[in-house]
């Protein structure tokens, strides 16, 4: 079991302590077509009674997208994505407490999201679709995740996987350090996320959780996304386990949350909330007994 280190993440209004407890970042797709809950809250107030429900089950940070990255998916213009999330970000103002992440690779809407109240940008490109995105994050003081990515969403399932996933990761997040920190981007601004279910394998989604103490070694804080994703069902398979869709994943989705915790993630990105907060405080008992509040 790793001891993971503590950080203290720079936000625009606010510095949050990482390491000593789990973080929970709840997902909200403002989305017709996200591959767990595509079209549920694509409506401005449906997004933002989920988000206050998020908020109530337990989330630490909430990440709003606009624009599918599962498998397969084809982008969106700016324009779109601005329409799915600008409108949630403004009716959220006075109604959770909690910091709102955009889940987006556009600078555009990164700058739109930061007027409107977001103070973390999540990039699933890491830079690599618009470095002007550390631009935004540098004059706004934005909290920035830098998320690994073989490939591109439409195709990264379909093409060769690295044959040393641990090295790819590792270099492909070192160079997107390398252009965050020459835009000016500041080590207490960053949070690396090795990106599972982007571009590698099931056994390499595996080997990547298993390998988190490596990752950790860029000196950076750790954000894991494994929330019903396919590389779940792939172990567990489809029969009596019922893990074909998405929503019976989670089960499987409280094993990768807790291996995550118990190697060093700081932050986990989850669709279910209420249950994985639960997960993140036995797991982060187990990695601090010290630590246990009575009650």
């Amino acid at each position: 079991m790793f001891h993971r280190r503590s950080f203290r993440w720079r936000l625009p209004a606010r510095t949050l302590v990482l390491g000593e407890r789990t973080l929970l970042m709840g997902v909200l797709n403002v989305t017709p077509d996200s591959f767990s809950d595509g079209g549920l809250f694509l409506h401005a107030d449906a997004a933002v009674a989920q988000a206050v429900a998020i908020e109530r089950a337990g989330a630490d940070i909430l990440d709003v997208g606009g624009e599918s990255t599962r498998p397969g998916s084809v982008g969106v213009s700016a324009e779109t994505e601005l329409g799915r999330v600008l409108p949630v970000i403004e009716k959220l103002r006075g109604k959770i407490r909690i910091p709102i992440s955009v889940d987006t690779s556009k600078s555009e809407v990164a700058e739109a999201a930061a007027a409107a109240g977001a103070e973390i940008v999540n990039d699933v490109t890491a830079l690599g679709n618009d470095p002007r995105i550390a631009e935004v994050a540098r004059r706004r003081k934005l909290a920035l995740v830098l998320m690994h990515m073989r490939g591109k969403p439409r195709t990264m399932q379909k093409t060769p996987f690295a044959r040393d996933v641990l090295r790819d990761v590792a270099a492909g997040l070192r160079h997107a350090v390398a252009v965050a920190r020459r835009a000016g981007i500041a080590k207490s601004q960053i949070v690396l996320d090795p990106g599972i279910g982007f571009g590698k394998s099931y056994q390499q989604n595996c080997e990547l959780l298993d390998r988190l103490p490596e990752l950790a070694h860029l000196g950076y804080p750790l954000l894991v996304g494994t929330s019903r994703k396919s590389f779940i069902g792939g172990v567990l398979g489809k029969g009596k386990l019922r893990a074909g869709s998405e929503v019976d994943r989670i089960w499987g989705t409280a094993a990768t949350v807790t291996a995550s915790i118990l190697q060093g993630a700081h932050i986990v990105r989850v669709h279910d909330v209420a249950e994985m907060a639960q997960v993140a405080r036995v797991s982060d008992a187990v990695a601090s007994p010290r630590l246990i509040r009575r009650g």
